[in-house]
């Protein structure tokens, strides 16, 4: 059976690339949803859960790459003609959805791949050339796009498998003709000389694609939900301003690490500076839990097993700012989902003028604030979670 293409009939290699991407599609569609719905109550479930989104992952990725080499070889090789020419509405559609295919089986599992290479963490691809991509940064907000594309075009994936399947059909038992054929066993068929139709296949592709993406845009799927629900927190009065600053942590997952960090959080701050040890002043923070970004286990964090987020909208830590002999500690409370537990955090303090500039960083148990509790195995999820803060202050005016 030769390699190549004819006028009249698919080479091996096509119907390879052809049958080997549909099984996959087959496999991988059903994987993500039921990877996607499948509980995450406990550490039996969550390996489960995590098991599937890996397989799915290594499978979109393996559909992309053979993706890439079946559009090359189209590129390459002559297409075989058309069966009947003359019906060109039928022809025009089939060309439209062979367009809207090539590029589903582009954009779905690259916007998948991109959005797990901006994340941290949860469910690897398994394969050994690393989780990140090039020109691909760590960005919750890259990796919340990139998932909302990769939902939307899997919608289109699915409408243009269901016309392309309906032709198939079509022709094997309404027609009667060779199509089926010709891709399942390279039987060559048609006259040759015919065309395509040109351009306005691809056109109408593309048009198919802006109206799923647009239409979602439109729809909201792009903006930010969880801001809604978070309302933003009134500014706090203080002697210090914060200027610029992040406030995030760090656990272990399934043995990686996990970064993430707060995006709404304010800070009331009395401060003296003096070189005798003692009270140096304030502070008092609150943290609106619902900005939390972590990664791809974001929701999971903020449900009811976890922070709580919908119960226990914020977060306080009061502590006095103490000057000790090799820095400075704010010595406090945290209060967080109901519980309060003592907290020192040791941090370092640079001053020039009136700006500072201070970096901390202090370690929690969750199992104190009862986060996780479902998650007793700490190789799945580590009991210690850092928390890192830095930012830069300047001194109010009016002070």
């Amino acid at each position: 059976m030769p390699l190549s293409n004819t006028a009249t009939s698919y080479g091996s290699l096509a119907r390879t690339f052809h049958w080997l991407i549909a099984l996959g599609i087959l496999i991988m569609i059903p994987l993500g949803w039921i990877a996607h719905l499948a509980p995450m109550q406990d550490a039996g479930q969550i390996a489960l859960k995590t098991a599937l989104f890996s397989a799915h992952k290594t499978l979109g990725v393996a559909i992309f790459l053979l993706a890439l080499g079946r559009i090359f070889w189209a590129i390459v090789q002559p297409r075989p003609v058309p069966l009947h020419p003359e019906r060109r509405a039928e022809t025009t559609l089939a060309d439209t959805v062979h367009w809207a295919l090539y590029a589903a089986l582009v954009i779905v599992p690259l916007s998948g791949w991109i959005e797990h290479a901006a994340t941290d963490g949860f469910a690897p691809i398994w394969w050994p050339f690393g989780q990140d991509l090039p020109f691909v940064p760590n960005s919750p907000e890259l990796a919340e796009t990139m998932a909302t594309v990769h939902f939307l075009a899997q919608w289109l994936l699915v409408g243009a498998l269901v016309l392309h399947v309906a032709g198939a059909i079509k022709h094997a038992t309404v027609d009667r003709d060779a199509t089926l054929r010709r891709m399942a066993r390279g039987e060559p068929a048609g006259q040759p000389g015919e065309r395509h139709g040109g351009a306005a296949p691809a056109v109408l592709a593309l048009a198919a694609w802006i109206a799923v993406l647009g239409g979602g845009a439109a729809a909201g799927y792009f903006t930010d939900e969880q801001s809604a629900d978070a309302p933003a927190l009134e500014a706090a009065a203080s002697d210090w301003e914060v200027q610029e600053g992040t406030l995030s942590i760090s656990l272990v997952q399934m043995g990686s690490e996990v970064t993430g960090s707060f995006a709404d959080w304010t800070a009331a701050i009395a401060f003296e500076p003096q070189d005798a040890p003692g009270k140096a002043g304030e502070v008092d923070v609150t943290i609106s839990i619902p900005s939390l970004t972590l990664g791809s286990v974001t929701s999971q964090a903020l449900g009811a097993d976890f922070f709580a987020a919908s119960e226990f909208p914020t977060a306080s830590f009061r502590a006095d700012l103490m000057n000790v002999a090799d820095g400075y500690e704010a010595q406090g409370t945290l209060s967080l989902k109901g519980a309060e537990m003592p907290v020192t955090l040791p941090f370092t303090l640079t001053l020039d003028g009136d700006t500072a500039e201070m970096q901390g960083r202090t370690t929690l148990d969750r199992r104190n604030y009862g986060i996780g509790d479902n998650m007793a195995d700490p190789g799945q999820l580590s009991f210690e979670v850092e928390v890192l803060i830095d930012l830069t202050a300047t001194r109010s005016g009016d002070t």
